[in-house]
């Protein structure tokens, strides 16, 4: 007999950055959903065909292939529906959204407290049959951010994926990091978190 399958949903989601790749596939993860990362476009458009995800959450601007080669990938050849997280909001790169028929589209710097709302609405228009393209560029309500997320797993996992780490091995260097600072462990994961990002926006 087949197990029931309990999560939310399966999403695929693509992104260079790593921060960003490993905190929205946390945070997602923690809301239930089964995620499958990607970064690069390459290997999201093979993940794509061999799991057939239910919804992707691609980046745009991407080394090699962009977020925009692997979401007409996936309309076309898989017929899996697609939202965008970016950074960017010119014009451009808002006709092209909408011109693909991107579900939603997600402006940078969001935390994942954003993010899974949009994901739900996402869910609800795909399994509704009410899918739409984007109508605008324009991030999810502030009023979700009041949603909290615990920093010390977000840090852990930028630990293992910066440094090529085991989930043990990154916890006790967090844990070391913060006994060296003499700080709690979620106040020293907040400092790694806003460190790694400043890094990540310096090098833009």
């Amino acid at each position: 007999m087949n197990a029931e399958v309990v999560s939310r949903g399966k999403i695929l989601v693509v992104d260079d950055d790593r921060l960003v790749l490993a905190t929205v596939t946390h945070g997602l993860s923690a809301a239930g959903y089964e995620v499958i990362d990607a970064d690069n476009g390459d290997d999201a458009i093979l993940l794509a065909r061999e799991h057939r995800p239910a919804l992707a959450l691609l980046d745009i601007r991407m080394e090699g292939k962009s977020g925009f080669d692997v979401a007409e990938t996936l309309r076309d050849a898989y017929s899996i529906p697609f939202m965008f997280l970016s950074a960017f909001a010119d014009e451009a790169t808002k006709q092209q959204v909408q011109a693909l028929g991107a579900l939603d589209y997600l402006i940078k710097p969001l935390d994942v407290g954003q993010i899974v709302p949009a994901v739900e609405a996402a869910f609800v228009r795909v399994r509704g049959g009410t899918a739409a393209p984007a109508a605008a560029a324009a991030p999810a309500s502030a009023a979700v951010s009041a949603v909290l997320v615990d920093p010390v797993p977000l840090a852990v996992g930028v630990l293992m994926h910066r440094y090529s780490l085991s989930r043990d091995a990154a916890w006790q260097r967090l844990q070391r990091l913060a006994a060296d600072q003499k700080l709690g462990l979620p106040a020293q994961a907040e400092r790694l978190l806003a460190a790694v990002e400043e890094l990540a926006r310096s090098a833009l």
